[in-house]
């Protein structure tokens, strides 16, 4: 298997362990941003992308909507035109409807200071070991909703390549434009009903609207 290519401003890390335990070791002995730390499995795709904020961690918060998008943007160039891909709000991925894997999030920070370092993590099940497919119908692989030409190569490379260029969109052009485009992949459960200018998600509950900021999906450290 060749070594994934990365765009320029990234760089990549192979580990046979987790990759966001890695990167969290790496991010805190103060490697560069950018660096992408992959685990290429036979039945699952891990990595994770670790960032330098220079705003404070409520801002910074933006990656994992824009990490999300890219994801999407990536699935969908490759996948056959049919394949639906959305996201939860608390960074689950969707195909088809059912789960087939999640992002995650994690920083150095659990004030609103500017962290030293924020990583999003990727997980995508390519295949399953499931002996009797289609038991969980609410959980799938990409092998099962007909995405089984698609590498995990490909999908890393595509990731990394299509959330740099939202990256550089926030960059030149605020946080309007990963807002549209991101509250148009969100898939909403029943109670949830958008959510607000920093992606917080909003809720409505016997009548009242609650709001849950996106730091509360921050994972320890």
């Amino acid at each position: 298997m060749n070594a994934p290519t990365f765009p320029p401003l990234m760089s990549g890390q192979a580990t046979v362990e987790d990759p966001m335990d890695v990167a969290t070791q790496m991010a805190i002995a103060g490697c560069d941003a950018g660096t992408v730390v992959y685990n290429l499995g036979p039945n699952e795709l891990r990595a994770a992308i670790i960032f330098a904020p220079e705003v404070p961690l409520s801002e910074a918060m933006i990656m994992l909507p824009i990490c999300g998008i890219g994801f999407q943007n990536a699935l969908g160039a490759i996948a056959p035109p049919e394949i639906a891909v959305l996201l939860d709000w608390d960074g689950t991925i969707r195909v088809n409807g059912a789960v087939c894997g999640a992002l995650s999030v994690s920083a150095a920070a659990s004030t609103d200071d500017v962290p030293d370092w924020l990583i999003v993590g990727l997980r995508v099940s390519l295949h399953s070991n499931a002996t009797s497919p289609g038991a969980t119908p609410d959980v799938t692989t990409l092998y099962d909703e007909g995405c089984g030409d698609i590498s995990a190569t490909q999908l890393l490379e595509g990731w990394s390549r299509h959330t740099l260029v939202w990256i550089n969109r926030w960059s030149d052009d605020g946080v309007q434009p990963i807002h549209a485009e991101y509250t148009g992949l969100l898939h909403l459960h029943d109670d949830q009903i958008g959510v607000d200018a920093q992606f917080g998600l909003l809720r409505k509950t016997d009548g009242a609207t609650t709001l849950t900021p996106l730091t509360d999906l921050l994972e320890q450290t």
